[in-house]
């Protein structure tokens, strides 16, 4: 862009410092220029790149970069022109239409002050007049995730307190006025001028703060916190760690911001010296080892009223724990001897436990030993009775069965015997009937070939048909008849004696036929 500087022209008002704009075709037309009011001096206006017919006699140029603001800036603006600021006002006000700054005599025309701006310009390139402003890049305010941003404002105008009777802490007013805001900034990021607005950023998710010297939170809250030293009902000194966790909510952030100013006021002048007094108060009215012992309660006690002293701050305790609790070297010395001693004793009391136990187990051990035998013992009486018992039942039961076994048999040979009788006498009766019968139909056959035959014939018939049916010889096989000599006795006793003979033949060829067989059975054996 290109400064313009007239070397020739009417006076500049008193005061000003550039030259008001006047029609002259972009300082082509000289004339125009010393005709219109054109004023010596910096001229407020500039321009543009390009190629221009400048008269440079009248006038003198000079080359300058635009403003260039790049991403996550925002450029504050210095007036160099314009009226004087009000009394107490540390920035101009507000101006409309001026293109940001960029169109300055529109800025002068509405009634632009000089100095320090509200309104700032954003990311871009802008034409500004470095004679008529400067440009101050700054970053943009970034309200990270789980806080808010608790918007203090300088400038605006006098603002009417919202925050009610009860808080009498300063004030807190709308949106635009000056004091502490009472809507607080969400998360994001925000173009903001920070010479005219202060942002307190306020944790909304639980923040702990460490009394300890070894330990600090990202937060840095805790930095200038330590541990704390504390005296005991009887005179001991000893240090004591301690963790609060506080809650702030963020429609309780504003009131916060305007009662202490900052977190960091809220630690140093409400939470170290409660916190702190709080456990030096309750150390005092115990001893060391009496607050070792209450630990748990001392710890529930103290979040009760610390929690009740907070609430007044419109600060929420979450939790108060106690950590490390380090009492005097040589009163852990005492204590150690003393309870090393007292758990001698009572190692000594288990020992001595342990022996009369011993002692039991062995004579339980001994009577365990003989209650073997003496079960035994009572085993086998037990069994004893058991089998005569069982020998009675079992002879009980065999002479049952016998009993029963004998009325079985006894009926059983009662129902044969009968049926035996029965079949015999039914036999009996059969038999009779069919010899009966055969006899009456032998007879009437008898009768009837009598008849037919004739008695003495068929008498004949039934000797020769017995003779027949039993073999009986009428012939014999040998006669011996003596002669008509007279010898007849002797003829016949020699007759006798061969025949005897021939039999005793016979009867020895048999009995050698009888032993050929039998030695051949058993050689064939």
């Amino acid at each position: 862009m290109g400064l313009v500087l007239a070397k020739d022209g009417s006076q500049l008002s008193l005061g000003a410092i550039l030259a008001r704009h006047v029609n002259c075709d972009d300082f082509q037309d000289a004339r125009a220029f010393l005709t219109n009011g054109g004023q010596r001096g910096k001229q407020i206006g500039y321009l543009n790149a390009g190629v221009y017919r400048i008269n440079t006699h009248l006038f003198d140029l000079a080359a300058a970069d635009i403003c260039s603001i790049e991403d996550g800036n925002v450029g504050v603006i210095t007036a160099l022109d314009g009226k004087p600021l009000d009394q107490s006002a540390i920035a101009g006000n507000v101006i409309e239409e001026h293109n940001n700054f960029q169109d300055f005599d529109r800025f002068i025309e509405k009634g632009g002050q000089r100095g320090l701006q509200i309104q700032v310009i954003q990311a871009g390139n802008y034409s500004l007049n470095p004679w008529a402003v400067e440009v101050e890049k700054v970053p943009m305010t970034q309200i990270p995730i789980g806080h808010v941003g608790v918007i203090i404002s300088y400038v605006g105008d006098e603002g009417v307190d919202t925050s009610g009777e009860s808080f009498k802490h300063g004030n807190i007013v709308k949106k635009g006025q000056k004091g502490v805001c009472i809507t607080p900034l969400d998360p994001g990021k925000y173009a903001i001028n920070p010479y005219t607005h202060k942002i307190e950023t306020v944790p909304t998710t639980n923040l702990v703060l460490n009394w300890a010297n070894a330990r600090s939170e990202s937060h840095n809250l805790d930095k200038g916190l330590s541990t704390i030293t504390v005296r005991s009902k009887d005179g001991f000194p000893f240090n004591l760690d301690v963790s609060q966790i506080i809650h702030i909510p963020s429609t309780e952030a504003p009131k916060v911001i305007a009662r202490f100013g900052s977190m960091q006021n809220l630690v140093s002048q409400v939470l170290e010296p409660t916190i702190g007094n709080y456990f030096r108060n309750s150390a005092q009215d115990s001893d060391v080892i009496a607050f070792l012992s209450t630990r748990q309660t001392r710890q529930n006690a103290a979040k009760a009223e610390i929690s009740k002293v907070l609430d007044e701050y419109n600060v929420h305790a979450v939790d108060t724990l106690i950590g490390d609790i380090t009492p005097p070297s040589e009163l852990m010395k005492t204590l150690t001897d003393r309870k090393i001693a007292q758990e001698e004793e009572v190692t000594f009391e288990i020992q001595r436990k342990a022996q009369d136990q011993r002692k039991s187990l062995e004579s339980a051990k001994s009577l365990a030993d003989m209650q073997g035998q003496m079960v035994h013992a009572q085993q086998s009486v037990e069994i004893s009775q058991r089998q005569a018992e069982a020998a009675v039942k079992k002879s009980e039961g065999e002479a049952k069965a016998v009993e029963l076994k004998a009325g079985a048999d006894a009926k059983a040979r009662k129902l044969m015997a009968e049926a035996d009788a029965a079949q015999i006498r039914l036999t009996g009766t059969a038999e009779a009937e069919t010899i009966e019968a055969i006899g009456r139909s032998t007879a009437e056959a008898y009768k009837l070939q009598v008849q037919a035959m004739g008695e003495d014939n068929f008498s004949k018939f039934k000797i020769t048909e017995e003779i027949g049916k039993n073999g009986i010889k009428i012939i014999p096989e040998i006669l011996i008849s003596g002669g008509n000599d007279g010898g007849g006795a002797i003829s016949g006793l020699l007759g006798m004696e061969l025949l005897n003979q021939i039999r005793q033949r016979d009867e020895k060829v048999t009995v050698t036929a009888d032993v050929n067989n039998t030695n051949t059975s058993q050689d064939n054996q």
